[in-house]
This record gives C-alpha cells, sequence and structure tokens, in this order.
C-alpha cells in the first residue's frame, strides 16, 4: 500500500506534528518565563561550553519550531506547502535535538539540570525519532504535483 493511500500515515503526521508543536512551544516558553526552568537551561549551555549567544538562540528556536509544527492546523494549505512547512518545522527540530545530545553528552552537565534527570540523551534522541516519522510523509507531500484547477465558463 503506498503511503499516499495508508490513512496512518496522515494520521502520524498530523497527530504528532501537534505533539512536537506543543512540545517545543512549550518548552521554548517555559525557558522564558519560568526561572527555575532558565536557571537549568543557563547550566546546560554553560557546562556545555557553547557560546553565550546559543542561550537566545535556543529559545527562540524552540519557540519557532514549535509554531511551524502548528501552523498547518490553524489553516487549510495544500498538501505540498503543508509538507514543506513541516520540513522545515522537522530541520528546526533536528538542529534543536542534536544540540540538545551534544549537551547530554558533555561530562561537565549535571543531571540535576537536564529533563526528568536523566544523563543519556534518551529524550532528545526519541524527540528526533518522532520527527522523522514527521518528516518522511511530509517530505512525500512536498514532492507531490498539484493540478491546476480549470475554471470553466
Amino acid at each position: 500500500m503506498s503511503q499516499e493511500r495508508n490513512p496512518l500515515f496522515h494520521w502520524a503526521k498530523t497527530r504528532l506534528s501537534v505533539v512536537l508543536g506543543l512540545l517545543m512551544l512549550t518548552f521554548g516558553l517555559l525557558k522564558v518565563v519560568n526561572p527555575t526552568i532558565d536557571g537549568w537551561f543557563h547550566v546546560q549551555i554553560q557546562q556545555s561550553h557553547l557560546p553565550h549567544s546559543a542561550m537566545l538562540m535556543g529559545k527562540i528556536a524552540e519557540i519557532v519550531t514549535g509554531i511551524l509544527f502548528l501552523l498547518p492546523r490553524f489553516r487549510q494549505w495544500p498538501a505540498k506547502w503543508e509538507g514543506r512547512i513541516l520540513l522545515i518545522a522537522c530541520s528546526g527540530l533536528f538542529l534543536v535535538m542534536l544540540v540538545a545530545v551534544y549537551v547530554h553528552l558533555q561530562p561537565g552537565v549535571p543531571p540535576e539540570v537536564l529533563p526528568l534527570g536523566i544523563k543519556p540523551p534518551v529524550i532528545p534522541l526519541f524527540v528526533l525519532l518522532l520527527g522523522v516519522m514527521v518528516a518522511i510523509p511530509a517530505w512525500k507531500d512536498s514532492q507531490t504535483e498539484e493540478l491546476p484547477v480549470l475554471v470553466s465558463q
């Protein structure tokens, strides 16, 4: 059965994009408004020896990525454009999660400042997997050729 006809792929892309959008937007905003989480984030960046600008860039990247995942749910887009928007969101997610994996692997970052106190990068790798599950059908959708609409007079 081709992917275009399989409702499971459409369901996965739609539902997972909402979950990832809410996840990224929530954690990005929490880093802006919650001093405790923001403090943990500062320790993560500093102990990973990333530049100071990574703090602001990480917050912005999470918020923008979350919005991009949610954008196709607020307005009806042609499948091709929805796929392209989700691919941009997945690209942002991959970048953020690769940095998160790097941070988890740094010996100077204490587990107390990581999500759920888990030192191995289990959470960012799982989120990366969810991103791949959205990216594959989004890629297929972005490659579809749309037939022009003929207007009869």
